[in-house]
């Protein structure tokens, strides 16, 4: 089914009480990530979206009762001059989670036919080459036992204007805020034709987008997290073991303890 970002503009208010539903999914991915860890199992979760968009505070929420041993997030921003010396999905090999671990994306490998592509930082041959180039890396993970989760976090030009200035006059905001923002943004229509060819070339069975309307902050957050949790929850076992009973006798002897 063929992805146009105009359907994810509604900006619709959330229904029910955020923090109630806030706190579930929190419990749900606590469970989800704690899965990971007894199963040895490994995922990538990767947020693309427009600058301003909100996919840090997704993030910081998303995480929020997590064990910071087994998770890290990768802030992408542009190569070093020695990422740049060998192929463009070489810095992400290097940032893939080791088994019992989730990685987060802050930006990722799609920024070869995004950015890189709209601002002329590679060739038209690369970028057009590196369609099936990420199918075949993504691909390649999926086999190899490592779970893909791709969110695209959507807003609309007046949306981002308003976050825009919002960082502006909020001086301790002001930092996440500059010149390539306007640049970006002076190219919007550029592209939204990058976005949704890039929607069109990669979005698989084995690792599908995933369009957040995040126009509405709230809702926004809470459709990215239930969205998360679904997938995870289809695709790691979210059994969990007994209690193991030389431990429960060391307990039972400590203090009295029984099983219940």
């Amino acid at each position: 089914m063929t992805i146009d970002l105009a359907d994810y503009e509604k900006g619709a208010k959330l229904k029910g009480d955020y923090e109630e539903k806030l706190a579930e999914l929190q419990q749900r991915l606590a469970k989800i990530q704690v899965a990971h860890i007894i199963h040895d199992r490994r995922s990538v979760i990767m947020l693309e979206g427009w600058d301003a968009a909100g996919k840090g505070g997704i993030i910081k929420r998303m995480t929020a009762e997590w064990d910071p041993r087994y998770y890290q997030v990768h802030p992408i921003s542009a190569p070093t001059e020695a990422e740049r010396d060998h192929h463009f999905l070489w810095r992400f090999w290097t940032r893939l989670p080791a088994g019992r671990n989730i990685s987060i994306f802050d930006r990722s490998w799609y920024g070869r036919v995004l950015v890189e592509r709209v601002e002329g930082f590679c060739s038209k041959a690369e970028w057009k080459r590196a369609y099936e180039e990420i199918n075949a890396f993504e691909r390649q993970q999926v086999d190899a036992g490592t779970n893909i989760v791709k969110l695209f976090v959507h807003i609309t030009q007046e949306t981002q204007d308003e976050q825009l200035a919002q960082r502006l006059d909020t001086p301790w905001k002001r930092w996440k805020t500059g010149a390539d923002d306007y640049r970006n943004r002076a190219k919007r229509a550029d592209y939204l034709d990058a976005m949704h060819a890039m929607f069109a070339r990669t979005d698989t069975r084995y690792a599908p987008w995933r369009v957040i309307d995040n126009n509405h902050r709230k809702a926004g957050r809470i459709a990215a997290l239930t969205a998360v949790a679904k997938r995870l929850e289809k695709l790691v076992p979210m059994d969990f073991p007994e209690a193991d009973p030389e431990v429960v006798k060391l307990a039972a002897k400590a203090y009295g303890y029984r099983v219940p």
